[in-house]
């Protein structure tokens, strides 16, 4: 909760719990998005598999949750882009290839140690032209403990649960790795022991059971990449929560531990709360005519698989960052890796709205206070990322910077343009026919945002997204006469790779009896001053109070117009006792008040030369004397 700001300086003071408590729910939802094998951290981008366009995999698994193994067919369809005698496919080298065909007739393959299948067709595949590759394969996939392909248990149950985000897929499955390829469909069919309950993408369209073995199938019939197709397997319980969704409802189904389903029962109806939410903020869940659901997995945070959330845990915050990935990350895509705050800001950002909206202004104070000080406890540090970050995972999934800085660049937009144009910009990036359920580049966004507000954003952008650091301001002020305050402005940046920060500052200006009056100031260039009309004496002004801008250790002091304080003397400055206030003949002083520095009256006077300060404490004061032609401040320091 912020303190009483005094009148040098504006002191953000917050919650230490609260803070903690965010940035812990932040970082388990981080740790576990960002979870790939070792071995695949600087995995880059395979040129070899963009000759085609994959349409649809059926996906036939064996899985048995107390055996770290996977078997199992891939069947792709692809069209060719240009004419092929192979087609490559991204695959760990860990997993063993049996047998490759097309239409039953056998083909000929070899697997290398850059991960890839290279299969050689039966006869050149001319562009434009489709078929249909059967993969047979198996393995038990490479894993650090945190990869793509995890076998476990739970309170002595097994489980094997996958997460692919960023370079995982390709270490537990044939696929293109890449994102410059969304799947239009998958069919996924997955054979368990009978007793236990399998997971994955899309609606399920049956389960059958044959001596003891269950094959469950799941389609999903909207373009999906490859890191967002998850499976899991244990002894699930379920549970369904019913969206109304204007008279079209649909299922969150919830795949729970039987340990935890009295907890997680009491914690996840809050889901159609914020899904309601985001619709009536954005627009219909994406995938309401198959579901959304919840599956429990090893891992303290959430991974947002498409349709199916696997969660740690059933924390408000949790839950509705994952659900809206399912507009931004999901729906629409990070066209590249250097583009991830489209995923992670966005869902971050959507939240803090939930605070907002569930909760109230204060406690999204909070939220924006604790978002601030994480984001410049550092002075430096990207949105954007560079073509060498785009490999590194912990850099791809920085918390700072791709989520909480994301995320509070998102409201400072907001804020910029108003929450008209601001929600309408939204709705207008998920409907884009180019980029909804496909992928999307960050100029995609700002373009889309520039068309709803007729704004110019390139500066705000190339500040916040594209350079690096956040500003400290600086703001004099004094009031010439009763009915106006003037402004000064002053920036410094905390790196080097922006000139200037222009923004919109909010600035609070409180009177001597606790008047208010809170403007805007539209600041684009240091030293800019700004004029605003007031209905009375102010005391003190106060810089961004609501906490809307990504800025830290920020002052406002009383300035002095030089050209009236020419016609006052204060002395002696330092004062012991008694202070001397002279003027020329043109002016009559009529009246004194002494404030202290959290702009409280100390002392009042009527004309008077000679004022005795005696019992003021030690340090700084300030002295608005009024005359009977303006007014002015001044500050003395008493010792």
């Amino acid at each position: 909760m912020p303190l009483k700001q005094n009148i040098l300086t504006l002191l953000f003071i917050f919650g230490g719990c609260f803070a903690f408590a965010q940035q812990l729910e932040l970082s388990t939802i981080i740790e576990a998005e960002a979870k790939a094998a070792t071995k695949l951290i600087n995995y880059k981008a395979n040129i070899n598999t963009a000759n085609y366009d994959v349409t649809h995999h059926r996906m036939d698994w064996v899985i048995d949750p107390a055996i770290a193994f996977i078997n199992g067919d891939i069947t792709t369809t692809f069209t060719a882009l240009e004419n092929l005698s192979t087609v490559t496919f991204d695959l760990d080298d860990n997993m063993l290839v049996s047998a490759v065909s097309e239409n039953g007739t056998s083909l000929a393959f070899s697997q290398n140690v850059n991960d890839e299948l290279i299969i050689t067709l039966p006869q050149t595949l001319l562009q434009g032209e489709s078929t249909a590759i059967k993969i047979t394969y198996s393995g038990n996939p490479q894993s650090s403990g945190f990869g793509s392909f995890e076998q476990t248990e739970h309170n002595g149950t097994p489980i094997i649960w996958t997460l692919s985000e960023p370079f995982g897929a390709k270490g537990w499955w044939p696929c293109k790795q890449d994102l410059n390829d969304k799947i239009d469909s998958i069919d996924v069919y997955l054979k368990t022991p009978e007793l236990y309950t399998a997971v994955s993408n899309g609606l399920e369209q049956s389960q059958t059971i044959n001596a003891g073995q269950k094959t469950t199938h799941f389609k999903h019939k909207y373009p999906i990449p490859a890191y967002l197709i998850a499976i899991a397997v244990t002894n699930y319980s379920t549970y369904n929560h019913t969206v109304t969704n204007n008279g079209n409802p649909f299922e969150i189904v919830n795949y729970v531990y039987p340990e935890n389903l009295a907890s997680a029962q009491s914690q996840t109806p809050v889901t159609v709360e914020i899904m309601n939410l985001f619709t009536e903020l954005f627009e219909e869940y994406p995938f309401a005519d198959e579901k959304y659901g919840h599956a429990q997995f090893g891992w303290g945070g959430g991974m947002e698989h498409t349709t199916v959330s696997f969660m740690g845990s059933f924390n408000r915050g949790l839950i509705a960052h994952e659900l809206a990935h399912q507009w931004f990350g999901n729906k629409i895509t990070c066209g590249s890796w250097k583009d991830i705050w489209l995923n992670e800001g966005f869902a971050t950002y959507l939240a803090g709205l939930t605070i907002e909206n569930l909760d109230g202004d204060e406690a999204f104070k909070n939220w924006r206070t604790s978002s601030v000080n994480q984001v410049t406890a550092q002075l430096d540090g990207y949105v954007y990322l560079s073509d060498a970050d785009s490999t590194n995972v912990s850099r791809i999934f920085n918390g700072r910077l791709s989520y909480t800085k994301g995320s509070m660049v998102l409201h400072m937009l907001r804020k910029k343009l108003g929450d008209t144009a601001f929600f309408q910009g939204m709705k207008n990036y998920l409907a884009d026919p180019n980029l909804a359920y496909s992928y999307a580049k960050t100029p995609d966004f700002i373009a889309t945002m520039e068309n709803a507000s007729g704004k110019d954003l390139s500066e705000f952008f190339a500040d916040w997204i594209y350079g690096e650091g956040h500003p400290t301001y600086s703001a004099t002020w004094f009031q010439p006469e009763n009915d106006e305050i003037k402004i000064t402005i002053n920036q410094t940046q905390s790196h080097a790779s922006v000139s200037y920060f222009e923004a919109p500052i909010p600035v609070r200006i409180t009177g001597t009896n606790n008047e208010i009056l809170d403007v805007v100031l539209d600041n684009t260039t240091d030293g800019q001053e700004f004029t605003e009309s007031v209905t009375f004496q102010v005391a003190q002004i106060q810089i961004d109070p609501d906490i809307h801008l990504i800025s830290t250790n920020n002052t406002a002091v009383l300035g002095i117009d030089n050209e009236i304080s020419s016609q006052f003397n204060i002395y002696p400055n330092p004062v012991t006792n008694r202070l001397t206030i002279t003027t020329t003949d043109l002016t009559s002083i009529e009246n004194i008040i002494i404030y202290n520095t959290l702009g409280q009256i100390e002392r009042e006077f009527t004309t008077s030369e000679n004022i005795d300060v005696s019992t003021l404490t030690n340090g700084l004061h300030f002295i608005k004397i009024k005359t009977d032609k303006n007014t002015i401040n001044k500050s003395f320091l008493k010792q």
